[in-house]
């Protein structure tokens, strides 16, 4: 099995952040939103908190989606939540979509928040216990949450492959990165022993597909 190969934490890059917000995420992203809705349907006016929110689309297709729930969308870097706040003032969705330009460590709210969402976050962090430790720490209990990241390879050649065959036609920098986040990422069995560490082993891990675990249950 490939060792994990860290990435930055914050992607702040302005190029970097313009090639990932113009990518075309839209399978995975409504997918996403679409696999959480059926999951959960306890969210009439639910305030859901999305970890790493990066451009908002996710955000954006909650909020479309779910006729009365209230997004927060943290992110750290300044620049994705610039391509954030000016798509969802494109949208007219500001008075259900709010976003914190801020670390999630560094985050809480007067009230814990009625379910969490994240997409793509937990391989950039380090420490993986310190994500879902943050995940814990910002969810009412018994709330909802769905988490998707990618899935470590077993080597570089596999994750190349991946790369070449879903991003062939992407910018170059959008390859170059999709390959540095397959390297950051986490295994399935990586995934289940952090949880177990942080007593959520009542969340679920699945992986859908070749590229993706999924992490999803309610947080007690």
């Amino acid at each position: 099995m490939m060792e994990r190969v860290l990435e930055p934490e914050i992607m702040d890059d302005p190029e970097q952040v313009q090639a990932y917000a113009k990518a075309d995420f839209e399978e995975e992203n409504q997918g996403f939103v679409d696999y959480f809705l059926r999951l959960y349907d306890d969210l009439d006016g639910a305030h859901v908190v999305d970890l790493g929110c990066g451009p908002g689309d996710i955000a954006i297709r909650l909020a479309r989606s779910h006729p009365t729930c209230r997004i927060t969308g943290i992110d750290a870097s300044p620049p994705m939540i610039t391509w954030a706040e000016r798509a969802v003032k494109e949208a007219g969705l500001g008075h259900r979509i709010g976003f914190l330009c801020q670390r999630f460590q560094d985050t809480s709210f007067p009230a814990p928040a009625d379910a969490v969402i994240s997409n793509s976050l937990a391989h950039h962090i380090p420490n993986p216990l310190r994500f879902w430790y943050g995940v814990k720490s910002v969810i009412k209990s018994g709330g909802p949450v769905l988490v998707m990241d990618l899935l470590r390879p077993d080597s570089l050649e596999e994750a190349q492959a991946l790369v070449d065959q879903y991003a062939a036609h992407e910018p170059e920098r959008l390859r170059k990165d999709f390959l540095q986040s397959l390297l950051a990422a986490f295994t399935e069995d990586e995934v289940a022993a952090h949880l177990a560490e942080l007593n959520l082993s009542r969340l679920m891990v699945d992986v859908p597909d070749d590229r993706h675990w999924i992490v999803y249950g309610r947080v007690y």
